[in-house]
């Protein structure tokens, strides 16, 4: 699967609508995702509005729990990437980042846009 990297300062302000959650790989065993090197991999619901754009909301993975990030509020997304993949009749895209992190209320502050990588 071909990873292509996505630049985030065109994204808009980017929002966290789902706080961090432990990313399930058997929805049966309630088995946790982990990457090569045993850390849990998470999913942050974030949303994103390009200029004069619907607000889209995306799912990202991130390896290891994101510090601080809460519902609601702006968020810095870094090394964005995206993964076609198709499974039989389905198919879509997923994203995967190196961190999320929260954005400073002084960064947000006066309009600014958030999220540049």
């Amino acid at each position: 699967m071909q990873s292509i990297p996505v630049d985030t300062s065109r994204l808009g302000a980017l929002m966290c609508v789902v706080k961090p959650e432990p990313k399930i790989a058997d929805f049966e065993s309630k088995e946790v995702k982990k990457d090569r090197d045993g850390n849990t991999i998470y999913t942050v619901a974030v949303t994103v509005r390009q200029d004069g754009r619907r607000v889209s909301v995306i799912e990202i993975s991130v390896t290891g729990e994101p510090k601080g990030v809460e519902e609601g509020m702006p968020v810095r997304v870094t090394g964005l990437e995206a993964f076609a993949w198709s499974m039989g009749d389905r198919h879509g895209i997923s994203f995967r980042a190196a961190a999320i992190t929260p954005v400073p209320a002084s960064s947000s502050a006066g309009g600014g846009k958030a999220g540049g990588a």
